[in-house]
Protein backbone atom coordinates (compact mmCIF):
# COMPACT_ATOMS: atom_id res chain seq x y z
CA UNK A 1 0.00 0.00 0.00
CA UNK A 2 1.42 3.40 -0.97
CA UNK A 3 2.05 5.80 1.91
CA UNK A 4 0.20 8.56 0.06
CA UNK A 5 -2.91 6.43 0.06
CA UNK A 6 -2.81 5.21 3.65
CA UNK A 7 -5.09 7.86 5.15
CA UNK A 8 -7.95 7.32 2.74
CA UNK A 9 -7.68 3.55 2.92
CA UNK A 10 -7.53 3.38 6.72
CA UNK A 11 -11.09 4.65 6.99
CA UNK A 12 -12.18 2.26 4.27
CA UNK A 13 -10.53 -0.59 6.23
CA UNK A 14 -12.49 0.38 9.37
CA UNK A 15 -15.68 0.15 7.36
CA UNK A 16 -14.64 -3.25 6.03
CA UNK A 17 -14.17 -4.63 9.51
CA UNK A 18 -17.47 -3.13 10.63
CA UNK A 19 -19.41 -4.77 7.86
CA UNK A 20 -17.55 -8.02 8.32
CA UNK A 21 -18.36 -8.29 12.03
CA UNK A 22 -21.82 -6.75 12.22
CA UNK A 23 -23.80 -8.07 9.24
CA UNK A 24 -27.05 -9.31 10.80
CA UNK A 25 -30.75 -9.60 10.15
CA UNK A 26 -31.43 -5.92 10.81
CA UNK A 27 -28.80 -4.79 8.32
CA UNK A 28 -30.19 -7.19 5.74
CA UNK A 29 -33.66 -5.72 6.34
CA UNK A 30 -32.25 -2.24 5.86
CA UNK A 31 -30.53 -3.38 2.68
CA UNK A 32 -33.85 -4.69 1.35
CA UNK A 33 -35.51 -1.34 2.14
CA UNK A 34 -32.75 0.59 0.37
CA UNK A 35 -32.83 -1.71 -2.65
CA UNK A 36 -36.63 -1.63 -2.95
CA UNK A 37 -36.66 2.17 -2.70
CA UNK A 38 -33.91 2.47 -5.31
CA UNK A 39 -35.72 0.12 -7.68
CA UNK A 40 -39.01 1.99 -7.24
CA UNK A 41 -37.48 5.36 -8.03
CA UNK A 42 -35.51 3.80 -10.89
CA UNK A 43 -38.87 2.72 -12.31
CA UNK A 44 -40.21 6.26 -11.84
CA UNK A 45 -37.17 7.71 -13.62
CA UNK A 46 -37.50 5.13 -16.39
CA UNK A 47 -41.11 6.21 -16.99
CA UNK A 48 -39.98 9.84 -17.02
CA UNK A 49 -37.24 9.10 -19.53
CA UNK A 50 -39.63 7.07 -21.71
CA UNK A 51 -42.09 9.98 -21.61
CA UNK A 52 -39.38 12.42 -22.68
CA UNK A 53 -38.50 10.19 -25.62
CA UNK A 54 -42.09 9.42 -26.63
CA UNK A 55 -43.05 12.70 -28.34
CA UNK A 56 -41.23 14.86 -30.90
CA UNK A 57 -42.04 17.96 -28.86
CA UNK A 58 -39.81 16.62 -26.05
CA UNK A 59 -37.10 15.16 -28.30
CA UNK A 60 -36.66 18.39 -30.24
CA UNK A 61 -36.96 21.04 -27.52
CA UNK A 62 -33.74 22.13 -25.85
CA UNK A 63 -34.86 22.21 -22.23
CA UNK A 64 -36.52 18.79 -22.44
CA UNK A 65 -33.42 17.29 -24.06
CA UNK A 66 -31.39 18.61 -21.13
CA UNK A 67 -33.97 17.38 -18.63
CA UNK A 68 -33.95 13.91 -20.21
CA UNK A 69 -30.19 13.73 -19.69
CA UNK A 70 -30.56 14.67 -16.02
CA UNK A 71 -33.12 11.89 -15.56
CA UNK A 72 -30.76 9.45 -17.31
CA UNK A 73 -27.78 10.63 -15.25
CA UNK A 74 -29.58 10.40 -11.91
CA UNK A 75 -30.94 6.96 -12.79
CA UNK A 76 -27.45 5.63 -13.53
CA UNK A 77 -26.10 7.25 -10.36
CA UNK A 78 -28.90 5.70 -8.34
CA UNK A 79 -28.12 2.23 -9.66
CA UNK A 80 -24.33 2.49 -9.40
CA UNK A 81 -24.46 3.92 -5.86
CA UNK A 82 -26.83 1.17 -4.78
CA UNK A 83 -24.54 -1.47 -6.27
CA UNK A 84 -21.51 -0.09 -4.38
CA UNK A 85 -23.58 0.11 -1.20
CA UNK A 86 -24.71 -3.50 -1.65
CA UNK A 87 -21.11 -4.65 -2.16
CA UNK A 88 -20.16 -2.96 1.11
CA UNK A 89 -23.13 -4.22 3.13
CA UNK A 90 -22.69 -7.80 1.96
CA UNK A 91 -18.92 -7.53 2.41
CA UNK A 92 -18.24 -8.61 -1.16
CA UNK A 93 -14.82 -8.42 -2.76
CA UNK A 94 -14.99 -7.79 -6.53
CA UNK A 95 -12.36 -7.53 -9.21
CA UNK A 96 -10.89 -4.06 -9.42
CA UNK A 97 -11.96 -3.83 -13.07
CA UNK A 98 -15.61 -4.37 -12.10
CA UNK A 99 -15.33 -1.86 -9.26
CA UNK A 100 -13.67 0.66 -11.59
CA UNK A 101 -16.55 0.34 -14.09
CA UNK A 102 -19.20 0.92 -11.40
CA UNK A 103 -17.28 3.86 -9.91
CA UNK A 104 -16.80 5.30 -13.42
CA UNK A 105 -20.58 5.47 -13.87
CA UNK A 106 -21.08 6.77 -10.33
CA UNK A 107 -18.52 9.61 -10.47
CA UNK A 108 -19.43 10.67 -14.02
CA UNK A 109 -23.15 10.92 -13.33
CA UNK A 110 -22.54 12.57 -9.95
CA UNK A 111 -20.62 15.37 -11.72
CA UNK A 112 -22.85 15.59 -14.79
CA UNK A 113 -26.07 16.68 -13.09
CA UNK A 114 -24.77 19.98 -11.61
CA UNK A 115 -23.14 20.88 -14.93
CA UNK A 116 -26.40 20.18 -16.74
CA UNK A 117 -28.32 22.33 -14.27
CA UNK A 118 -26.07 25.27 -15.17
CA UNK A 119 -26.82 24.82 -18.87
CA UNK A 120 -30.56 24.53 -18.16
CA UNK A 121 -30.40 27.84 -16.28
CA UNK A 122 -28.56 29.45 -19.19
CA UNK A 123 -31.25 28.16 -21.56
CA UNK A 124 -33.94 29.90 -19.47
CA UNK A 125 -31.77 33.04 -19.37
CA UNK A 126 -31.56 33.11 -23.16
CA UNK A 127 -35.31 32.47 -23.48
CA UNK A 128 -36.15 35.54 -21.34
CA UNK A 129 -33.32 37.95 -22.07
CA UNK A 130 -32.90 37.15 -25.79
CA UNK A 131 -36.32 35.81 -26.86
CA UNK A 132 -35.87 36.64 -30.54
CA UNK A 133 -32.63 34.65 -30.72
CA UNK A 134 -33.68 31.80 -28.44
CA UNK A 135 -34.69 29.42 -31.22
CA UNK A 136 -31.48 30.20 -33.13
CA UNK A 137 -29.17 29.71 -30.14
CA UNK A 138 -30.79 26.65 -28.55
CA UNK A 139 -31.12 24.43 -31.59
CA UNK A 140 -31.31 20.66 -31.21
CA UNK A 141 -27.86 20.22 -32.76
CA UNK A 142 -26.20 22.76 -30.46
CA UNK A 143 -27.93 21.25 -27.45
CA UNK A 144 -26.66 17.77 -28.31
CA UNK A 145 -23.12 19.10 -28.79
CA UNK A 146 -23.32 20.85 -25.42
CA UNK A 147 -24.49 17.65 -23.74
CA UNK A 148 -21.58 15.77 -25.29
CA UNK A 149 -19.15 18.35 -23.85
CA UNK A 150 -20.82 18.05 -20.43
CA UNK A 151 -20.45 14.25 -20.41
CA UNK A 152 -16.78 14.66 -21.34
CA UNK A 153 -16.16 17.16 -18.53
CA UNK A 154 -18.03 14.96 -16.06
CA UNK A 155 -15.98 11.87 -16.91
CA UNK A 156 -12.63 13.67 -17.18
CA UNK A 157 -11.67 13.18 -13.54
CA UNK A 158 -12.29 9.45 -13.20
CA UNK A 159 -10.94 8.73 -16.70
CA UNK A 160 -7.64 10.37 -15.72
CA UNK A 161 -7.54 8.17 -12.61
CA UNK A 162 -8.20 4.98 -14.55
CA UNK A 163 -5.68 5.93 -17.24
CA UNK A 164 -3.02 6.58 -14.59
CA UNK A 165 -3.76 3.23 -12.96
CA UNK A 166 -3.63 1.45 -16.32
CA UNK A 167 -0.22 2.95 -17.08
CA UNK A 168 1.37 2.46 -13.64
CA UNK A 169 -0.29 -0.76 -12.44
CA UNK A 170 -1.98 -2.45 -15.41
CA UNK A 171 -2.23 -5.87 -13.71
CA UNK A 172 -3.97 -4.51 -10.61
CA UNK A 173 -7.36 -4.69 -12.34
CA UNK A 174 -7.32 -8.46 -11.83
CA UNK A 175 -7.06 -8.04 -8.05
CA UNK A 176 -10.17 -8.54 -5.87
CA UNK A 177 -10.81 -5.46 -3.71
CA UNK A 178 -13.35 -4.04 -1.29
CA UNK A 179 -15.06 -1.64 -3.72
CA UNK A 180 -14.76 2.02 -2.73
CA UNK A 181 -13.65 5.15 -4.55
CA UNK A 182 -10.53 5.34 -2.36
CA UNK A 183 -9.41 1.80 -3.24
CA UNK A 184 -8.98 2.86 -6.86
CA UNK A 185 -6.50 5.60 -5.96
CA UNK A 186 -2.76 5.08 -6.17
CA UNK A 187 -1.33 8.53 -5.41
CA UNK A 188 -2.48 11.34 -3.13
CA UNK A 189 -2.57 13.85 -6.00
CA UNK A 190 -5.52 11.91 -7.45
CA UNK A 191 -7.67 12.64 -4.39
CA UNK A 192 -6.56 16.28 -4.36
CA UNK A 193 -7.30 16.60 -8.07
CA UNK A 194 -10.72 14.98 -7.59
CA UNK A 195 -11.76 17.39 -4.84
CA UNK A 196 -10.20 20.40 -6.57
CA UNK A 197 -11.92 19.83 -9.91
CA UNK A 198 -15.26 19.03 -8.31
CA UNK A 199 -15.06 22.17 -6.17
CA UNK A 200 -14.30 24.25 -9.27
CA UNK A 201 -17.25 22.75 -11.14
CA UNK A 202 -19.67 23.31 -8.27
CA UNK A 203 -18.56 26.92 -7.66
CA UNK A 204 -18.84 27.66 -11.39
CA UNK A 205 -22.31 26.11 -11.52
CA UNK A 206 -23.48 28.06 -8.46
CA UNK A 207 -22.19 31.34 -9.96
CA UNK A 208 -23.95 30.65 -13.29
CA UNK A 209 -27.28 29.78 -11.65
CA UNK A 210 -27.21 32.79 -9.32
CA UNK A 211 -26.21 35.10 -12.21
CA UNK A 212 -29.02 33.85 -14.46
CA UNK A 213 -31.53 34.20 -11.61
CA UNK A 214 -30.53 37.83 -11.01
CA UNK A 215 -30.47 38.59 -14.76
CA UNK A 216 -33.99 37.18 -15.20
CA UNK A 217 -35.21 39.22 -12.21
CA UNK A 218 -33.80 42.37 -13.80
CA UNK A 219 -35.29 41.48 -17.18
CA UNK A 220 -38.69 40.88 -15.58
CA UNK A 221 -38.87 44.61 -14.74
CA UNK A 222 -38.47 45.57 -18.39
CA UNK A 223 -41.62 46.78 -20.16
CA UNK A 224 -40.89 44.62 -23.23
CA UNK A 225 -40.54 41.40 -21.26
CA UNK A 226 -43.37 38.88 -20.96
CA UNK A 227 -44.08 39.07 -17.22
CA UNK A 228 -45.61 35.60 -16.93
CA UNK A 229 -42.75 33.93 -18.83
CA UNK A 230 -40.17 35.80 -16.77
CA UNK A 231 -41.89 34.77 -13.53
CA UNK A 232 -41.95 31.12 -14.58
CA UNK A 233 -38.31 31.27 -15.69
CA UNK A 234 -37.28 32.84 -12.38
CA UNK A 235 -39.01 30.06 -10.46
CA UNK A 236 -37.38 27.46 -12.72
CA UNK A 237 -33.88 28.82 -12.14
CA UNK A 238 -34.56 29.01 -8.40
CA UNK A 239 -35.58 25.34 -8.58
CA UNK A 240 -32.27 24.60 -10.31
CA UNK A 241 -30.49 26.20 -7.36
CA UNK A 242 -32.46 23.96 -5.00
CA UNK A 243 -31.59 20.95 -7.17
CA UNK A 244 -27.92 21.94 -6.93
CA UNK A 245 -28.31 21.98 -3.15
CA UNK A 246 -29.76 18.48 -3.30
CA UNK A 247 -26.75 17.37 -5.35
CA UNK A 248 -24.41 18.81 -2.73
CA UNK A 249 -25.92 16.64 0.01
CA UNK A 250 -23.85 13.77 -1.37
CA UNK A 251 -20.74 15.60 -0.14
CA UNK A 252 -22.11 15.52 3.39
CA UNK A 253 -22.26 11.72 3.37
CA UNK A 254 -18.48 11.35 3.38
CA UNK A 255 -18.13 14.05 6.05
CA UNK A 256 -20.65 12.46 8.41
CA UNK A 257 -19.29 8.98 7.72
CA UNK A 258 -15.80 10.08 8.76
CA UNK A 259 -17.16 11.78 11.88
CA UNK A 260 -19.14 8.70 12.92
CA UNK A 261 -16.41 6.13 12.26
CA UNK A 262 -15.16 6.28 15.87
CA UNK A 263 -18.48 5.41 17.52
CA UNK A 264 -19.89 1.97 18.32
CA UNK A 265 -19.78 -0.22 15.22
CA UNK A 266 -23.42 -1.32 15.35
CA UNK A 267 -24.69 2.24 15.72
CA UNK A 268 -22.23 3.36 13.03
CA UNK A 269 -23.65 0.90 10.51
CA UNK A 270 -27.26 1.80 11.18
CA UNK A 271 -26.48 5.52 10.89
CA UNK A 272 -24.60 4.90 7.63
CA UNK A 273 -27.70 3.25 6.20
CA UNK A 274 -29.80 6.26 7.23
CA UNK A 275 -27.27 8.73 5.81
CA UNK A 276 -27.02 6.84 2.53
CA UNK A 277 -30.82 6.80 2.24
CA UNK A 278 -31.35 10.48 3.16
CA UNK A 279 -28.28 12.12 1.60
CA UNK A 280 -27.74 10.07 -1.56
CA UNK A 281 -30.85 8.18 -2.62
CA UNK A 282 -33.68 10.61 -1.82
CA UNK A 283 -32.11 13.81 -3.25
CA UNK A 284 -31.35 12.21 -6.61
CA UNK A 285 -34.81 10.64 -6.71
CA UNK A 286 -36.79 13.71 -5.75
CA UNK A 287 -34.89 16.29 -7.82
CA UNK A 288 -36.04 15.19 -11.33
CA UNK A 289 -39.48 14.20 -10.02
CA UNK A 290 -40.17 17.65 -8.54
CA UNK A 291 -38.95 19.37 -11.71
CA UNK A 292 -41.03 17.12 -13.96
CA UNK A 293 -44.28 17.33 -12.00
CA UNK A 294 -44.30 21.13 -12.01
CA UNK A 295 -44.10 21.23 -15.82
CA UNK A 296 -47.59 21.59 -17.33
CA UNK A 297 -46.48 20.18 -20.66
CA UNK A 298 -44.75 17.09 -19.30
CA UNK A 299 -46.87 16.21 -16.24
CA UNK A 300 -50.12 14.91 -17.87
CA UNK A 301 -48.30 12.55 -20.20
CA UNK A 302 -45.94 11.30 -17.47
CA UNK A 303 -48.83 10.56 -15.08
CA UNK A 304 -50.67 8.76 -17.86
CA UNK A 305 -47.69 6.48 -18.54
CA UNK A 306 -46.99 6.01 -14.83
CA UNK A 307 -50.54 4.80 -14.28
CA UNK A 308 -50.28 2.60 -17.40
CA UNK A 309 -53.09 4.50 -19.09
CA UNK A 310 -51.92 4.72 -22.67
CA UNK A 311 -54.61 7.05 -23.94
CA UNK A 312 -54.32 9.87 -26.41
CA UNK A 313 -52.79 12.39 -24.02
CA UNK A 314 -51.34 15.29 -25.99
CA UNK A 315 -48.65 17.53 -24.51
CA UNK A 316 -49.69 21.11 -23.93
CA UNK A 317 -48.23 23.87 -26.07
CA UNK A 318 -44.76 24.87 -24.94
CA UNK A 319 -44.51 28.52 -24.05
CA UNK A 320 -41.03 30.01 -24.16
Amino acid sequence: MDEANVSVEELSFVHQQAYQMQLDGLLITQLVIVLSTSLFFFYVNSVMFFTLRSKPVFRETSRYILFANIVLSDSILLLSSTVVYSFATLYLYVFKAVCALVILFSITTYTFTPLNLAVMSLERYVAICYPLRHAEITTQRRTNITIGVLWFLASFNIVIDLFYTTVTKPHSFNTPIFCTRERLLIAKWQLDFFHGLNSFYLVAVAVIIIYTYIAIMVAARSISTDKDSAKKARKTVLLHLIQLGLCLTSFLYGVFESMLSTIDLTLFLHLCVLLFFVLIILPRCLSPLIYGLRDDTFRPLFLSYFRCRYGNVKPAVILH
